[in-house]
């Protein structure tokens, strides 16, 4: 039987600030058939994809991504906050509300062709995602889908990706 997985996530009024409210994905997490089956729709959307690789950002996108990638028998690719990595890096900025975000991969970390599922917890304005992709395809990577447990629909981010495939489990 199918679990309603918007019962595993904790919306938190006025948080990070007054008018906001936080899809905490923290309650799905520690559910572990919740976690499980976020992770097995995601894993079978990408079946049909021939993934090579799965991809990232930081720090979400790492508890989402890596058993996706397990699943699939692929490896994973963080996308990292500025100044996190050891090794050469490419960068992509992105807008925040106030200011502005880098994120960096290695830039080793995608080899040209490979196809790439880009994965995060949350699909809101699409930067950080944006951001993502811009490097992954600088590497010669393809991107051949993005998948989300929560699509946060009034912040219009499938806009900024609607080049790309897209597969979100939830949406507010």
């Amino acid at each position: 039987m199918s679990l309603d997985l918007h019962k595993y996530v904790v919306s938190v009024p006025d948080y990070p600030e007054k008018g906001i409210i936080f899809r905490d994905i923290l309650p799905l997490m520690a559910d572990g058939k919740a976690f499980k089956q976020a992770t097995d729709e995601i894993v079978d959307y990408a079946k049909n994809k021939h993934v090579d690789m799965v991809v990232g950002p930081e720090a979400r996108g790492f508890i989402v991504g890596c058993p996706v990638a397990y699943e699939l028998g692929v490896g994973f690719a963080p996308a990292r906050k500025k100044g996190k990595l050891p090794r050469p890096a490419i960068s992509s900025s992105y807008d925040l509300e106030y200011g502005e975000a880098t994120l960096q991969m290695e830039n080793d970390s995608i080899k040209p062709g490979q196809r790439v599922l880009v994965v995060d917890d949350l699909l809101a304005t699409g930067g950080t995602i944006s951001a993502t992709i811009d490097m992954v395809e600088r590497m010669g990577g393809v991107v051949v889908g993005t998948a989300f447990i929560i699509e946060l629909k009034d912040l219009n981010g499938r806009q900024k990706i609607a080049d790309y495939d897209c597969k979100a489990l939830m949406e507010y």
